[in-house]
């Protein structure tokens, strides 16, 4: 793999993965107040990471040709998601029942992961216009998402625990504002 990359470069797309991140962060914060463990946090953050990279990958293939459309639907597909799991754990705090859906494995686990990095779909469609290297960008995307994600279950888990029982409404709470913040 060839590192012909200019620091400038550099600088910029960190900040681009940091930016990018910053939903992982936040989201990470609201699923980390279930108060999980550090496996389950180790999962996340891996498929958060992994899909950080897959995503701007899928938008670099399928090009700027169609980024008037399809950044549209994939921010009103992100916003459902995050919707529908954030509705799902503030109901189940609520009744005091155990979420039905479990974010720390399977399909839960994928759903969770693209709709938090449905953004980075729209960011891969203007990567193919940069002739640098694309697959040190798209792993320090991923690596970034990977590393806010598991920052940010950390921090939720921590205040979940001082939360208490109100930490996995307080989660999903946040997943439906930033449902909405894609929709809107």
């Amino acid at each position: 793999m060839e590192l012909n990359i200019h620091i400038g470069e550099l600088i910029t797309f960190t900040m681009i993965a940091i930016a990018l991140g910053m939903d992982a962060l936040s989201l990470g914060i609201g699923i980390g107040a279930r108060r999980i463990n550090r496996l389950q946090i180790i999962k996340l953050s891996l498929s958060v990471g992994a899909f950080h990279v897959l995503m701007p990958l899928v938008g670099i293939i399928a090009g700027n040709f169609i980024l008037k459309y399809i950044s549209h639907i994939a921010n009103l597909i992100g916003g459902g998601v995050l919707l529908i799991l954030g509705a799902n754990m503030l109901w189940s705090a609520i009744i005091g029942n155990e979420s039905r859906i479990d974010y720390t494995s399977g399909v839960g686990l994928i759903i969770l992961s693209l709709g938090v990095s449905v953004d980075a779909l729209s960011v891969g469609f203007s990567l193919g216009l940069f002739l640098g290297n694309l697959w040190l960008i798209v792993l320090l995307f991923g690596f970034m998402g990977g590393l806010m994600t598991a920052i940010g279950l950390t921090i939720g888990t921590k205040l979940g625990e001082w939360l208490g029982k109100y930490g996995e409404a307080m989660g999903g709470v946040i997943l439906i504002i930033f449902g909405i913040k894609f929709l809107v």
